[in-house]
């Protein structure tokens, strides 16, 4: 008997994604529980298991559109597994019926004849990242705030720190894990940044679940560290890392990235020494932080070498005024430059 293999339901108000890659191919017998075939939409990418066991036949190429409930392939569970002795690779294995060689999947996208350019379909994602940039610049009166923060004293406390923290909590201590306790105090100190507008009403958030961006192959994610202010640095440095996990093996899922009040994106990790964070709507708020570099800076009337770093705020002004920003951003600096006005929990 043939089992139908139909697409999920993956989230609400999504109606269609990609195929992107088949894990197994047809004539393969596949056990239930096996991951057929990673689905791309245009929020997550989210492996999709063979409900029952039998020998696949695959009905969609990779990097077709698909819709929900669409049939991308059988299985017919009335066949078992055939043990067979490995074949020899020879040339003509890479030959399709017609004779000629298969082209790859990269071949496949509308590549033009000389050679000059390659055109292909933006994956749901990028389409989704596109649109929601877009959206957020047409929407938002977008303002940016600077200043920057003394590194020295966080690097000091995670270095001593370093060694007992890994041995007690299994993970490494980070700077991201101080910035959101940091991000957290100011948001309590200047809670107007945790709202935001919804049509003509303001909704002010008095729970703290903190978006950390991250950048993977197919665009950027915002997973986001619930009950943040609950948290320990312990374990906010394992939501962090098990979201980096999730997010290069394409196994987010939709719950991972809703509900978010407030976004913290580090374009250091790249090398950025400055930029203009763009919001995460319908957020108000995302704070931008950037390389540590060492810089001249005036102590106690001395010109001293310091690990510094740029902070940028992107607001709404609509809903946010100048001084509110500017306040927020301080009590982000304070936070980080004097780490003892954070709750210290290692």
């Amino acid at each position: 008997m043939s089992v139908e293999v139909k697409i999920p339901a993956v989230g609400e108000s999504i109606t269609s994604g990609i195929v992107s890659v088949w894990h197994k191919k047809s004539g393969d017998f596949v056990n239930a529980g096996d991951a057929l075939f990673t689905l791309e939409t245009d929020k997550v990418s989210t492996e999709i298991a063979a409900e029952t066991s039998g020998v696949l036949d695959a009905i969609v190429p990779e990097g077709q559109e698909v819709k929900i409930g669409e049939v991308v392939a059988t299985i017919d569970d009335s066949k078992k597994p055939i043990e067979t002795a490995p074949e020899k690779t020879s040339v003509g294995d890479a030959v399709s019926v017609s004779g000629k060689q298969s082209a790859s999947p990269t071949e496949q996208d509308r590549q033009s004849h000389d050679g000059r350019f390659v055109r292909k379909k933006m994956s749901p994602l990028r389409r989704k990242i596109a649109a929601q940039l877009v959206m957020a610049q047409h929407t938002a009166a977008i303002l940016t705030t600077f200043n920057e923060c003394d590194m020295s004293a966080v690097q000091e406390l995670r270095t001593k720190s370093q060694g007992a923290f890994t041995k007690k909590n299994g993970v490494k201590l980070g700077f991201m894990s101080f910035f959101i306790k940091a991000s957290v105090e100011a948001l309590r100190a200047v809670p107007v940044v945790n709202g935001r507008i919804e049509d003509e009403d303001f909704i002010q958030n008095n729970f703290y679940d903190i978006g950390v961006a991250v950048g993977t192959e197919r665009g950027l994610v915002v997973p986001i560290v619930r009950d943040a202010d609950k948290k320990s640095f312990a374990d906010l440095e394992r939501d962090i890392a098990d979201y980096a996990t999730k997010a290069r093996e394409g196994k987010l899922k939709i719950e991972d990235l809703t509900g978010g009040t407030f976004t913290i994106s580090n374009g250091g990790v790249y090398g950025s020494l400055l930029s203009t964070p763009i919001l995460n709507p319908p957020q108000s708020g995302i704070l931008g932080m950037h390389k540590i570099m060492p810089r001249p800076v005036a102590v106690d009337g001395k010109v001293e070498a310091r690990p510094m770093m740029y902070l940028a705020l992107s607001y709404d002004h609509r809903a946010i005024d100048g001084r509110e920003a500017v306040t927020f951003l301080i009590k982000v600096k304070e936070c980080i430059e004097d780490p003892k006005k954070l709750p210290l929990d290692f």
